[in-house]
């Protein structure tokens, strides 16, 4: 059985091991501030190695603006006090600021009396910017909720002064939520930073069952969220009236949906949906697309929200609809 010394060594070399292999700055300092004491976590949160610091003033770490919790934390600490943890900010070798928190508690000698203090330093740096993070991320979901929340006020609004019984009204707008739903699907899967023009046009048409029918042109672009939203709904009201009076009512004739960009003093978007059929009621379908919802959408929504122009115009059997934006309206700004 080992004497009480060595019992005593082995419990100093035990505390010695965690000390030094724990994940958290574990520092020891006189009543004057100074370091007595630096394990292996401090040397990497701050830089600085044991012999760095082993007999300098911990207030090296502390920024300028904050030199006065050191002296609470002395003062406290005289009397005995744990300082429970609080969290704050250090600076590192190098000049960074990492935030912190810390928890202070007194060391005793022997017989009784407070020679210096114990920190506990735990680096928290990336937790305080995964709160400042989620702290945006949600102020730009709410912002987001209220303006799709006004987009679908309108919706209804506008369906409703144009829908002739309940049940067209409420087709209409199960329709229409449900194409705005799906350009939302578009942008959430790319975290909302956009989405590309072919892939939007092609998820609006697919409920509509148009193989064959419709020939998509266009360069590879990445649009802007609003953009995606808007021209998502565009799209919908056009793909809407070719299957109540156009080409997927019949399916007979075709549908062009080009896009480019055009290169003047200023780069646009032109964007267009020809449609060619054999429509038997021209006057009943133009009449329609003069007064109803989609032409709210067509002629008013989607190019103002882009800061450009629409135009709808019906030749014989040919129906083109052309939107014309700024690019920098309507594509993301990193891909401008």
């Amino acid at each position: 059985m080992g004497s009480d010394n060595e019992n005593d060594h082995l419990a100093q070399a035990q505390l010695a091991a965690i000390v030094d292999n724990s994940f958290d700055g574990i520092v020891s300092k006189d009543l004057d501030g100074n370091v007595t004491s630096w394990n292996r976590a401090a040397e990497r949160f701050f830089g600085y190695s044991a012999g760095e610091m082993i007999g300098k003033s911990i207030r090296i770490l502390i920024p300028a603006d904050h030199q006065d919790e050191e002296d609470t934390i002395l003062a406290r600490i005289r009397r005995g006090e744990v300082v429970e943890s609080f969290e704050t900010q250090r600076v590192t070798k190098s000049g960074d600021l990492i935030s912190v928190s810390l928890t202070v508690s007194p060391i005793k000698d022997a017989a009784g009396r407070i020679i210096g203090a114990s920190k506990i330093i735990r680096d928290i740096t990336a937790a305080k910017e995964n709160e400042r993070r989620i702290r945006v991320l949600l102020r730009e979901v709410n912002h987001r909720v209220k303006n799709q929340y006004a987009v679908i006020q309108s919706i209804i609004r506008e369906t409703a002064k144009r829908s002739e019984s309940v049940d067209s009204f409420a087709y209409q707008i199960n329709s229409r939520i449900t194409a705005l739903a799906t350009s939302h699907d578009l942008l959430v899967s790319s975290d909302w930073r956009g989405a590309y023009m072919g892939s939007l046009i092609e998820d609006q048409l697919r409920p509509f069952g148009h193989d064959g029918l419709v020939y998509l042109s266009g360069p590879l672009l990445n649009l802007a969220p609003h953009a995606v939203l808007n021209i998502g709904m565009a799209i919908h009201e056009l793909a809407t009236n070719s299957a109540k009076y156009g080409v997927f009512a019949t399916s007979k004739g075709m549908i062009s949906v080009t896009w480019q960009v055009v290169k003047e003093d200023q780069p646009y978007l032109l964007l267009r949906w020809s449609e060619t059929d054999d429509s038997p009621d021209e006057a009943t379908e133009d009449k329609k697309q003069r007064t109803g919802f989609g032409s709210v959408v067509l002629l008013r929504v989607a190019p103002s929200s882009l800061s450009g122009k629409s135009t709808f115009s019906r030749e014989g059997a040919l129906r083109i609809w052309e939107l014309k934006a700024p690019l920098d309206r309507c594509l993301r700004e990193d891909d401008e």
